[in-house]
């Protein structure tokens, strides 16, 4: 793929909690902003990709094992073990061939586009992505925690020590869900093809194409609307921006240009405010695209040439 690509993702999280903490309250920085990290964008895409039936590696699976007791328990396999089953191969132990490792490692979807760090049976092998996604922030002001409390059919077996006819060893459990009010995370990205020169040169890859691109384009799009787990519902792709360029032209953080808008009883508003920036430098821009979800969100933008898609049909406002 002979040019680089700019962007932005556009989250909205309404009454769900698109990246939690290990407190369960969604992801701030030490001065209270809250963001998702990249980890929390990629993770629909790699279950979007592993439920298409192709080869993802960096995503969690579980098997059987049979412990020293003959205890079966489920576990979550290690890399090494994920690697032998997405590429069916016996032992990694007995392979000797760096050059087929990283053949394989190439052939996953997630290594692809995103790179890995494998460092498994004397392989020491580090692949910087030619995808490179930042932290989405939210841009929305008034957004802020809700703590629902969640009542349990079941009481809580830990409790059957206490007195029989105690009040906690009679009363089911409590449990706490929590989500945003509503929040709108504006993720940046960057695609360098030529991240993988070094690695076509060894010959155990293609390099990044135009179909890689277009697979990531198609899935970005539409992964946070189809991943439909409990804390998600309420999570879907609002907004993307899609900056084509030549290979020798660089360009800042595009979702520091972003700013959110919502008003009682109107549309929301984008706002794109880099179009002084790519309007300067338009002899050395391929293609300008934006997806929004025009039932809900009115864009404001002032660069010459582009594109405007629904975000659901794909099809040009």
């Amino acid at each position: 793929m002979d040019k680089r690509v700019y962007g932005v993702i556009g989250i909205l999280s309404k009454m769900a909690n698109w990246n939690a903490d290990f407190t369960g309250y969604p992801k701030t920085t030490s001065d209270g902003e809250t963001f998702g990290s990249d980890k929390a964008l990629k993770y629909p895409m790699k279950k979007m990709w592993e439920n298409q039936g192709k080869k993802v590696l960096y995503i969690k699976s579980m098997k059987f094992s049979e412990t020293k007791k003959k205890e079966v328990v489920l576990v979550p396999r290690s890399l090494k073990e994920r690697y032998e089953y997405i590429f069916q191969i016996e032992d990694l132990k007995k392979c000797k061939d760096t050059k087929e490792v990283l053949c394989n490692l190439f052939k996953a979807v997630d290594v692809k586009n995103f790179g890995a760090t494998f460092a498994e049976e004397g392989n020491n092998i580090s692949i910087t992505g030619a995808v490179q996604i930042g932290q989405g922030f939210n841009k929305y002001k008034d957004s802020y925690p809700e703590e629902q409390q969640i009542l349990s059919p079941f009481r809580d077996s830990s409790k059957d020590s206490a007195k029989e006819d105690s009040e906690e060893a009679k009363n089911s459990t409590l449990g706490t869900k929590i989500v945003s009010n509503e929040a709108h995370y504006f993720y940046p990205f960057v695609i360098n093809p030529l991240a993988y020169k070094e690695f076509q040169e060894l010959g155990v890859t293609e390099g990044y194409t135009e179909e890689d691109y277009e697979n990531f384009k198609k899935t970005v799009l539409v992964s946070a609307t189809a991943f439909a787990t409990n804390s998600k519902a309420g999570c879907e792709n609002e907004f993307a921006l899609f900056v084509e360029t030549e290979s020798e032209l660089y360009l800042p953080n595009l979702a520091e240009y972003i700013r959110f808008v919502k008003e009682e009883g109107e549309k929301n508003i984008i706002e794109v405010n880099c179009s002084n920036l790519i309007n300067s430098v338009k002899e050395n821009v391929k293609n300008i695209e934006i997806y929004y979800n025009p039932y809900t969100t009115e864009i404001k933008c002032e660069i010459e040439g582009v594109k405007k898609y629904n975000i659901f049909t794909q099809k040009e406002v």
